[in-house]
């Protein structure tokens, strides 16, 4: 079950006194069967750095997207329930990510079915929950409070607790220079 997220913009009025410009449950949400137990939450996305604090009240609306845009960086939080291992053995990665137009970002053959990699360093904050990180030949165990900073490189999530996981993302764009 997803949960509903709250989702405050600030801004100026036409005087530059700070408010409120919108304050209400996130809309942009994305579940579907050939990944389920998985909640993507889209908040924000900028499509330059630096990006405008004046700008559009709202930039959401668009396809829903994977990867940042270029030059930008998307704010999410992602909900991973339990994986049920007999379930993941019957999924497919690469038509799941499509519906994010990132089937490109899947890896092939690896050692989870949604092995990914995105042209973006990201910076992950373990909300709630535990949840593993596969990385190529390793994992690492992480807790609500531990943070991550993944920069590009192949990864998966598999929550193996009993419990959900609630992870805030903010993705930016990058480049490799190898």
């Amino acid at each position: 079950m997803a949960h509903k997220i709250r989702r405050v913009i600030t801004g100026h009025d036409k005087d530059g006194k700070a408010i409120c410009v919108s304050d209400e449950m996130a809309t942009e949400i994305l579940q579907r069967d050939t990944r389920p137990g998985v909640t993507l939450t889209n908040f924000w996305q900028s499509k330059t750095t630096p990006t405008e604090y004046d700008g559009p009240e709202e930039t959401l609306g668009g396809p829903f997207i994977l990867h940042p845009p270029k030059n930008g960086s998307i704010f999410r939080m992602v909900e991973f329930e339990p994986e049920d291992p007999e379930v993941l053995k019957n999924l497919d990665g690469k038509e799941a990510f499509s519906a994010m137009g990132a089937s490109h970002a899947i890896v092939e053959n690896a050692r989870h079915p949604f092995m990914h990699r995105t042209d973006s360093v990201d910076y992950a904050v373990i909300v709630k929950g535990q949840i593993t990180m596969l990385l190529d030949d390793s994992e690492v165990e992480l807790n609500q409070g531990d943070v991550v900073v993944q920069r590009g490189t192949n990864h998966a999530w598999s929550n193996r607790s009993n419990e959900t996981c609630l992870i805030a993302f903010v993705l930016v764009d990058a480049v490799s220079k190898l």
